[in-house]
């Protein structure tokens, strides 16, 4: 009877313990988060190689390495409330270079993304060479596959999720429950939290929070970009398989990052 006793009365601090601690969580839902996008120029360049054009190619990587740093660096902001947020990068310039193996159509992204939480829609504003495009559609369906593994980005602990979209591309997102909003960097959404960091393993390209600040966003800041010819997902991939239709599998990572 007394083990019992000792049970019941042991259960009961541990159920008082933890529901006093959920109390005292404070949840974040309105706030900027900095993140800081790097690029794996060594290993994008390396993937262009190939025994069709390794005489000439192997020679400019081995010259882009002696002049440039291995990792290519952007930093974006990600501002929200419980309803909406904006998406996009704070430094507009492009280090000047005449070396034409810098540019890669996946990092070089500079989209402006605008989320909408309670009707599941976003307007994303891309350039596509001289063009710019307003997409505007529901927000990306991801079925996300959430792990048990953590880790710590930017004093906040997230837990990892992994995913595959557009048939191919393998994802990994570190979300954060307590920023209590299901939001991310570029058009990734989705999970029980904040995403704090994000992977692209197979195409060399990361995500991940440098700061977080909770502060009331204005709304005039959360208002979707407005410059753009109008069109949807469809539409915009119905234009791009047309522009690198005689591209063969070099068009592939042009079409992957200009509908990502």
């Amino acid at each position: 009877m007394k083990t019992i006793l000792k049970y019941m009365i042991t259960c009961t601090i541990i159920l008082l313990t933890n529901n006093c601690f959920a109390q005292n969580v404070h949840f974040i839902k309105n706030g900027i988060i900095e993140f800081e996008k790097r690029s794996n120029m060594y290993a994008l360049i390396k993937k262009k190689i190939n025994k069709n054009n390794e005489s000439y190619m192997q020679q400019a990587f081995d010259n882009y390495k002696k002049n440039n740093p291995q990792f290519k660096a952007a930093k974006s902001t990600l501002r929200f409330n419980a309803d909406k947020a904006v998406y996009k990068f704070e430094d507009e310039s492009t280090p000047t270079t005449n070396n034409w193996l810098y540019n890669n159509p996946i990092a070089d992204l500079k989209n402006i993304i605008a989320t909408d939480f309670k009707t599941e829609t976003s307007t994303i504003q891309k350039s596509v060479y001289e063009a710019t495009y307003l997409v505007k559609d529901s927000v990306r369906k991801i079925n996300w596959k959430i792990t048990d593994e953590t880790r710590d980005i930017a004093g906040y602990e997230c837990r990892r999720a992994n995913a595959i979209i557009m048939d191919s591309v393998y994802v990994v997102a570190y979300y954060c429950n307590q920023i209590a909003v299901s939001g991310g960097p570029e058009s990734f959404t989705g999970l029980p939290g904040m995403i704090l960091g994000l992977a692209l393993p197979h195409d060399n390209i990361t995500w991940f929070a440098t700061k977080i600040t909770e502060v009331t966003v204005p709304e005039k800041e959360l208002l979707p970009p407005a410059k753009g010819k109008p069109i949807d997902n469809a539409g915009l991939k119905k234009i791009l398989i047309a522009v690198f239709k005689d591209e063969g599998e070099y068009a592939q990572p042009y079409l992957k990052a200009f509908m990502l």
